[in-house]
């Protein structure tokens, strides 16, 4: 359950429950001398001390901001940020959701003026793991569209935090140790540079950095951000995951130590020292890192009138107005405004009323909010603890509010999902599909492909296996997905499988041509013509054919209209498969149907 988004959210709110008991409890006490321990390590002329609390915040956060920058670096990479439109409406929302919270803040504390204006960094950032773990709760049923919109969002925004962070809530400066984090971070970009794999190396150069930036007098979290933005990140490689399975294959045939080590290395060698990293790195955070900090820092004392105070502070206000009304207001109508004015657009299957529920959703400060208030006014102090409690009650509120607009947007609307379309909108056809198996088959396998895809089913093996295993009860199909953007040939190579297919020979095109993506160019495809025993002639005519273009058109539309975006892309007896698409993994959904199947025959 703790590694779902929902079970994450659920933790942090049972440790800040715990935080607040144990402040307002007789070890009161004891729970805040816990925090002011100091603890420390001296290395010859070097060493650090400084509180417990220190030592989360400035030191344990900052492998929560470098997993932030790590996902940064894969949104631009290989993600989301890659299409600009999207890009722009994502900076667009998520600069304005970090404005105009500030501005909101400054306008409700400016009245009553004086040290409570320092705080307004409070108000600019949104906790990523309580926005999407109280989505998973009280959002649509499905979101999982909603959910890649607003983690760019909080890409923006966690970026913009953490730069005020640095910029404003930093100590004095220190020259030399700064130089030395600089240095360190030019290295980790000279590292990627040279397409180091090694995550060794990249380690070291994030350490060393985060102690120059403590002693310099920058906040940590600004170096954390910094250097997961340098580690590289790329789009899994096939030749590289062809030759880790060669290198496999040399284990299992003569099994030792240094054949094992090889593979363990071709492994690492085929995906991206960021991915790795993450992987690494993503759950200890949400379900260790962040938890501890809610722990050391959600403690509020709220004996002795705190609560009183906090209802007639300006400060408490200002948290609250910012961070509900803010966020609310900030995102939803600046992705209006875009969307509106053709800027940017939003991604298919999101509505403008589940837009607006995930804005609520982010005045769900949490994390950041913190931080900044321990920087700002101390934790401890009056102001502190009034801005803390402004932060706990607009995470109630903002909760509340998304849950209200989500209600609203799926009675007045219509949108009970947020997400692209699970089922195949075209039925399968055996007059004009592809099909290899029997037709009336009890399970069907969809398969949208693109002949210069690595890793479609023909190309890795996936359909053998899977036929090996379910033989004459499972017919697969081939629809045509040819991705014009990155991959040139795609589109041609197509065209060319229907010309073959009007001569009857469409599979065993395919099964020559998935061994062939090298060679696609036209002079390619034609040649392939006369090596499978076609008419040439025709063969072009056909290739050049109106006829043609339109039957991969078809599926090229039948597949926007069912969620299809990438390749390969899987439908089990109708259904997208969301997820792993190996055989085995596909087996397993096919396993499910046809269990799910035999339970709904009659008796």
């Amino acid at each position: 359950m703790l590694r779902r988004e929902s079970g994450a959210a659920m933790l942090l709110v049972a440790v800040t429950v715990v935080a607040l008991v144990w402040a307002n409890s007789p070890a009161s006490t004891a729970y805040f001398d816990l925090w002011h321990q100091e603890a420390g390590f001296e290395i010859g002329p070097f060493g650090m001390r400084m509180s417990l609390q220190h030592w989360i915040n400035d030191g344990l956060m900052v492998i929560f901001f470098f997993v932030i920058g790590l996902e940064v670096r894969q949104e631009y990479a290989h993600g989301t940020l890659r299409d600009r439109s999207r890009a722009r409406i994502a900076l667009i929302a998520g600069a304005t959701g970090v404005v105009l919270p500030a501005v909101i803040y400054l306008l409700v504390v400016g009245i009553s003026g004086g040290e409570g204006l320092r705080g307004w960094g409070a108000v600019v950032g949104t906790d990523t793991a309580f926005l999407l773990g109280a989505l998973a709760i009280v959002g649509p049923r499905l979101s999982g569209q909603l959910r890649v919109f607003l983690l760019t969002l909080t890409v923006v925004d966690d970026f913009l935090a953490v730069s005020i962070i640095g910029l404003v809530y930093s100590e004095k400066i220190h020259l030399g140790p700064l130089l030395l984090a600089v240095t360190c971070l030019v290295g980790l970009w000279l590292l990627g540079r040279s397409r180091q794999w090694r995550a060794a190396p990249y380690v070291v150069l994030v350490v060393v950095p985060w102690f120059a930036a403590v002693s310099s007098g920058v906040h940590a979290s600004l170096a954390g951000m910094a250097a997961g933005l340098l580690i590289p990140a790329y789009p899994t490689q096939r030749h590289k995951v062809v030759a880790a399975r060669q290198l496999f294959r040399d284990f299992w045939q003569s099994p030792s130590a240094a054949s094992g080590r090889e593979v363990s290395r071709g492994l690492a060698k085929g995906t991206a020292v960021n991915e790795r990293l993450h992987e690494y790195l993503r759950l200890p955070t949400a379900l260790l890192v962040v938890p501890v900090f809610a722990l050391a820092n959600a403690g509020v004392d709220l004996r002795g009138g705190l609560l009183g105070e906090a209802v007639t502070s300006s400060v408490t206000w200002g948290v609250i107005v910012g961070l509900v009304l803010g966020k609310f207001l900030g995102i939803g109508l600046s992705t209006w405004a875009a969307v509106r004015l053709g800027i940017g657009r939003l991604p298919q299957g999101v509505g403008m009323g589940s837009v607006f529920g995930g804005a609520a959703l982010s005045g769900m400060g949490f994390t950041v909010s913190l931080l900044i208030i321990g920087l700002a006014f101390g934790s401890t102090s009056d102001l502190g603890r009034q801005a803390t409690v402004g932060v706990l009650i607009a995470m109630v509120l903002a909760s509340a509010l998304g849950w209200a607009v989500f209600r609203l947007a799926a009675a007045r609307w219509g949108e009970d999902t947020a997400d692209l379309p699970m089922v195949l909108s075209v039925p399968v056809d055996p007059e004009v599909d592809h099909v290899r198996g029997p037709e009336d088959a009890q399970l069907t396998l969809v398969e949208y492909v693109d002949f210069e895809c690595s890793f479609c089913a023909h190309a890795t093996g996936g359909w053998d296996d899977l036929h090996a295993r379910f033989g004459d009860d499972l017919r697969y199909v081939v629809r045509h997905l040819p991705l014009v953007d990155e991959h040139p040939h795609a589109l041609l190579a197509a065209r060319a499988s229907e010309a073959a297919a009007h001569q009857g020979m469409f599979w065993e095109w395919l099964d020559l041509v998935f061994e062939r993506q090298a060679h696609l160019e036209r002079e390619d495809l034609i040649a392939y013509a006369g090596e499978l025993g076609l008419d040439v002639d025709r063969f072009v005519a056909d290739l050049d054919g109106a006829d043609v273009a339109e039957r991969v058109e078809r599926d090229v539309r039948s597949a926007a209209d069912s969620g299809a975006r990438a390749t390969p892309t899987f439908f089990i007896d109708g259904c997208r498969n969301v997820g792993a698409y190996d055989a085995r993994a596909l087996g397993r959904g096919l396993e499910a149907s046809r269990r799910g199947s035999r339970t709904q025959e009659p008796a």
